[in-house]
């Protein structure tokens, strides 16, 4: 019997470079892949269309719930990449309940953007925030690639399929 089912992620868990952070941070953004687009319009047209030029920045964030020695030493330089690998369990529901478990598991090469000092106030917790950008993703829903994206790389594969073959062919990189 087939119906419908839910799917809910609750929780995570982050590592950098392999370190786990278990309970150190409050959140988690991984941004979103965009896409950059421009106008175009040509004589005879009765519209204004928008066309893709590429992909845009990544950008994310963490919110730490303290200021930890191993991660800030490893976001505050600009001039060196982390390796980011977020793991989530996402719960399927149905009528019956909780039905199933599945990983999900988003890995990244990150470059910290800017690292807060803090700001402190009596009877309050300082909450650290540290933006970063990205230039690789690779999301994985229970073994099934979602997406990869290498920026520097040239690929871009949403489910399996390669995006950018014909373009990378195109200009000799392939």
């Amino acid at each position: 019997m087939s119906g419908f089912s839910a799917h809910r992620i609750s929780n995570a868990n982050v590592y950098l470079d392999g370190a786990s952070f278990f309970g150190k941070l409050e959140e988690v953004d991984l941004g979103s892949i965009k896409t950059v687009t421009s106008d175009f319009q040509g004589l005879g047209m009765v519209g204004l269309i928008e066309l893709p030029d590429g992909i845009d920045k990544l950008e994310g964030k963490f919110i730490w719930n303290s200021l930890y020695y191993e991660a800030a030493s490893k976001l505050v330089t600009p001039f060196k990449s982390v390796q980011l690998q977020c793991r989530n369990n996402v719960q399927v529901f149905n009528s019956a309940g909780l039905v199933e478990e599945l990983p999900l598991v988003t890995t990244m090469t990150i470059t910290g953007k800017e690292y807060q000092l803090g700001g402190h106030k009596p009877r309050d917790p300082t909450k650290y925030e540290t933006p970063f950008s990205a230039t690789y993703v690779r999301q994985v829903l229970n073994g099934q690639e979602i997406v990869l994206l290498d920026w520097l790389a040239n690929i871009f594969k949403v489910g399996g399929q390669d995006q950018l073959s014909k373009y990378r062919q195109n200009i000799g990189q392939a």
